[in-house]
């Protein structure tokens, strides 16, 4: 298989005449991959390495809270999915068919990752599979494509037991070796009820893994109701006792949009508290996560694409932006103040969830800077508009 061509790179000095979330147009000076001075529109002509936004609107660059680069067939013919439809039966399908289809490989993560650029992701929290069939070879592979871009990208990686741990011996060695790698800074886990079918234990030996290691967990719970409610529990109690508060995530949840409204409540302030995140792919099959429950919890909410184009799915286009659209319209939101708050899950307020503490367009922050032909970011999200300007770490990655 042919590589694909290096990513297109160029540095960018200043940004012209924008708009930053729809107020007056300004100039942004860009110098070390970072945001230095964001002055009033000059009518100058644009100079080198200079880009005239022409007005157009300005966001930080978009935070893809869940995905996985690691898992795509995207740029191959088309595969017709051919497994069972329960997540163990997916997880058989996709061991007995990645290999054919070069899953893992630096290929395939490069074409996710042009894909998730062109459509304004400028940072990404993914996990990677690690498993007996692979070992570290998915994130070998991540590293290698993710290190194509030369910094400009900011790649967090969770190393992901898809397959189980318990039920699988020697998983939890691999994730052991990952987690001390440089680049792994999460470890992941999966519905430690259904498929390990034994809940305390494999919490336990993840939040031992994290206490000696110093990586966070950001786990997939699928499991509904109290079954996933009685997990996410065991998590509060072992991020309390351990002081892992900020570094555990759960990934999905769907339990918390389950329960009866006074004992979410009680749940979410208690995961509030412990400091325990939750993300989301906004699932149309489900009842989406509460956000205005989430926010008065202080339960922070990130956004995902989860898998695009893979062997659970050929759904997926790498928008998380998309995401965001889909989990505003099928919550029901439509004011201004709630489309605007998930467009900031969606970049602002996902800092959280690539380990920083600003992500927006303020002096000082990394430039990581999308444009969009849109009246306000409520219309960028409404109307899903082509990214016309893509910049990450001070690089124009993407150009429409």
């Amino acid at each position: 298989m042919t590589p694909l061509s290096p990513p297109a790179m160029l540095d960018v000095t200043c940004l012209r005449r924008v708009r930053p979330w729809g107020a007056d147009a300004v100039d942004i000076d860009i110098a070390d991959g970072r945001m230095t001075a964001i002055r009033p529109a000059a009518i100058d002509p644009i100079g080198v390495r200079e880009f005239d936004g022409r007005g157009l609107l300005a966001l930080p660059g978009i935070v893809n809270a869940h995905a996985h680069l690691d898992k795509s067939w995207w740029g191959l013919p088309w595969q017709s999915y051919g497994g069972e439809g329960s997540t163990d039966g997916r997880i058989r399908h996709e061991r007995a068919q990645r290999d054919a289809l070069g899953i893992p490989s630096i290929e395939r993560s490069a074409v996710v990752l042009r894909e998730l650029v062109r459509h304004g992701t400028t940072a990404i929290r993914s996990h990677v599979d690690v498993d007996l069939g692979v070992g570290l070879r998915g994130i070998e592979a991540v590293e290698q494509a993710v290190a194509r871009y030369e910094g400009a990208l900011d790649v967090q990686i969770v190393a992901f037991p898809q397959d189980g741990i318990l039920r699988r011996p020697g998983v939890l060695d691999l994730l052991r070796e990952a987690a001390g790698r440089d680049g792994v800074n999460w470890v992941g886990g999966l519905d430690p009820a259904t498929i390990d079918r034994d809940p305390v234990g494999q919490i336990d030996a993840l939040v031992a893994l994290a206490a000696d290691t110093g990586v966070g967990i950001d786990i997939h719970l699928h499991d509904p109701a109290e079954l996933g409610a009685f997990q996410i529990e065991l998590l509060i109690e072992r991020t309390q006792r351990h002081g892992l508060g900020g570094r555990v995530n759960i990934a999905h949840g769907f339990a918390v949009a389950d329960l009866a409204p006074a004992r979410r409540r009680d749940l979410l302030a208690a995961m509030g508290e412990a400091g325990v995140s939750m993300t989301t792919v906004a699932p149309l099959r489900n009842t989406q996560l509460p956000l205005a429950e989430l926010d008065a919890a202080g339960v922070a909410l990130g956004l995902g694409t989860d898998g695009i184009r893979d062997l659970w799915s050929p759904y997926g286009t790498g928008d998380t932006l998309g995401i965001a659209w889909q989990y505003a319209r099928a919550g029901g939101l439509v004011r201004d103040d709630d489309l605007l708050r998930v467009v900031k899950l969606a970049t602002s307020a996902g800092a959280w969830a690539v380990g920083r503490d600003v992500h927006d367009l303020v002096e000082g922050a990394r430039a990581d800077i999308v444009l969009v032909d849109a009246e306000n970011p409520m219309d960028a999200l409404v109307r899903q508009p082509e990214r016309a300007l893509v910049i990450a770490g001070g690089r124009a990655l993407h150009v429409a």
